[in-house]
């Protein structure tokens, strides 16, 4: 089939110029719409993850790839995720009425174009049909920005220097282009090269990086830019991925249009990372199954809803997961295992010196027992894998759990296989000798030949300083065979990913040269239950 491309602009209601291009299959049937809108330049249209536009326009639809207000060649001034309930609503009604539309629209796309289908979705335009949104941070400060109060710096910092070098090129100015496309090689966490600062500033769209860094109090703020969508039911085929920063915000969106929906709501979670939709996640390779063919799903998601085409069946059971360790697709009622299983720490004392000194146990040890380990800020525990460092996945980390400033419990070998899906917490009891302080906790596959594999972390800012701690991970669903062990590893910093916490309350500056030693007395065992909470599968 012949698929021609033209580049066609439409005006918003304040009279902005949008570009997009647009790719129509040639035939005389009236077609549905397609929509994407994105910041980066609308010839990548996400090709990152998806197919080609020219891929889904084969598929019998007008497929719409538009730059957003102040990107690309659209006309304006762009501010990360202000304006697009408008600019979303006039961009829908402009596509219904495209040459060769049969009226109706959906849209896709993951990240930044994931949410403005929210955003476009808000304003409930009457063409609009069915979404699929993909790896979104739903609440914009605790999805996306923020990490449970600590700011995810590795991932801002990157988006605000991609951002911001763009914007230097759109304006022409070379110099700081160039400053900032080196900076984004090599993210300058602890010393800037000239001119950068003064770049990132000048650039970075409405401010929004050193807005993120100072109104984390001001929920006033991050409602204003967040999507709301009290009054908003469309289907939504939901994407994520177990390393995918923003998982958290897939989940809260999924759980509450489930709750409320009168359409289908499905899910679809599997061993990605948030730009690599395939087999291999960090040094692990999950096989082909892991290969994503949300292309396909995504196809039959439209042809269900904007062609009618009942005989594209929707699945039966709305959750789709990829099981890590058998590496197996499952179809499931829910996202959450239906089983409760505890893990509490036991130790000799020295679980920050030898790894087989901590253990997990089903049972909570009667004897209280004291683990103390020392947060030295001139070498700071190194963020390695998981979903909120670069890069992400699934890493070999044997290496770190040696260190003396991360306390490590392992299970015995297991006896038989455990699955562990949905939600983890780690409770910790401790004391601290700051106001302010960090934990990061990862749980790891410690496999036969005593390699140690991630899969899912969870951090924590805790401000002021109380006990206990109770740490969100991320959500998983991990498959730990017979003979292999589970391992907690504990530590107060992920470097670069988090910012160092300097200890002091409140805290004006995360340099290194304001950071305080901290001393962590953890606490195990009696009247101080330090534990790990799974939901497994039965």
């Amino acid at each position: 089939m012949k698929i021609n491309r033209e580049t066609l602009s439409m005006q918003t209601r304040d009279g902005v110029r949008l570009d997009a291009d647009v790719y129509r299959p040639e035939t005389d049937t009236l077609l549905p719409v397609l929509l994407m809108r994105q910041p980066y330049g609308r010839a990548i249209a996400s090709t990152v993850v998806y197919a080609h536009p020219r891929w889904y326009a084969a598929q019998g639809y007008i497929v719409v790839i538009q730059d957003v207000r102040g990107r690309g060649t659209s006309e304006g001034k762009f501010q990360p995720f202000e304006g697009e309930v408008a600019d979303g609503e006039d961009t829908v009604n402009w596509a219904a009425q495209l040459p060769g539309s049969n009226g109706v629209v959906g849209m896709y796309g993951f990240s930044y174009q994931g949410m403005t289908q929210l955003y476009a979705a808000m304003a409930k335009p009457p063409a609009l049909k069915a979404l699929c949104p993909g790896m979104l941070g739903y609440h914009l400060r605790d999805d996306w920005a923020y990490e449970n109060g600590a700011f995810c710096w590795q991932i801002s910092l990157g988006w605000a220097v991609q951002l911001a070098a763009e914007t230097a090129r759109l304006w022409g100015d070379d110099l700081s282009y160039r400053v900032l496309y080196g900076a984004a090689r090599n993210l300058p966490f602890n010393e800037s090269p000239p001119r950068f600062g003064e770049s990132l500033r000048k650039y970075t769209p409405g401010a929004f990086y050193d807005q993120w860094r100072s109104r984390y109090p001001d929920l006033e703020y991050w409602q204003a830019r967040s999507p709301q969508l009290q009054d908003v039911d469309l289907p939504m085929l939901h994407i994520g991925g177990w390393f995918d920063p923003y998982l958290r915000g897939n989940l809260r969106l999924y759980n509450e249009m489930r709750e409320k929906s009168q359409f289908p709501q499905h899910l679809i979670v599997g061993p990605w990372t948030h730009l690599i939709w395939g087999r291999r996640a960090g040094q692990v390779d999950y096989g082909m199954a892991a290969i994503s063919f949300v292309d396909s799903w995504q196809i039959r998601w439209f042809d269900y809803f904007l062609k009618g085409q009942k005989t594209a069946e929707l699945p039966q059971k709305p959750v789709y997961l990829f099981e890590m360790g058998s590496n197996q697709w499952q179809a499931l009622e829910s996202w959450e295992g239906d089983r409760d299983r505890v893990y509490y720490w036991s130790s000799d004392g020295l679980a920050s010196i030898r790894e087989d000194s901590g253990v997990l146990l089903t049972e909570c040890p009667q004897n209280e027992v004291e683990d103390i380990f020392v947060r030295d800020p001139w070498r700071p525990v190194p963020a390695l894998g998981g979903h909120a460092a670069n890069p992400a996945g699934s890493m070999e980390r044997s290496h770190l759990d040696c260190r003396s400033d991360i306390l490590t419990y392992t299970t015995p070998e297991l006896t038989e296989d455990i699955s562990i899906l949905g939600r983890v917490t780690v409770t910790v009891y401790c004391e601290v000798d700051a106001p302010s302080f960090d934990l990061n906790a990862v749980l790891s596959v410690v496999d036969d030949q005593q390699k140690v594999y991630n899969f899912t972390q969870g951090y924590i800012r805790v401000d002021p300083a109380t006990s206990p701690v109770h740490i969100p991970l991320q959500a998983t669903y991990m498959r730990i065979k017979a003979g292999n062990r589970l391992r907690l590893s504990l530590s107060a910093d992920a470097f670069p990913a988090y910012p160092i916490n300097s200890g002091n309350q409140p805290e004006t500056d995360n340099r290194l040269i304001n950071a305080r030693i901290l001393t962590f007395n953890i606490k195990t065992g009696g009247d101080t239950p330090s534990q790990i909470s799974l939901k497994c599968v039965s």
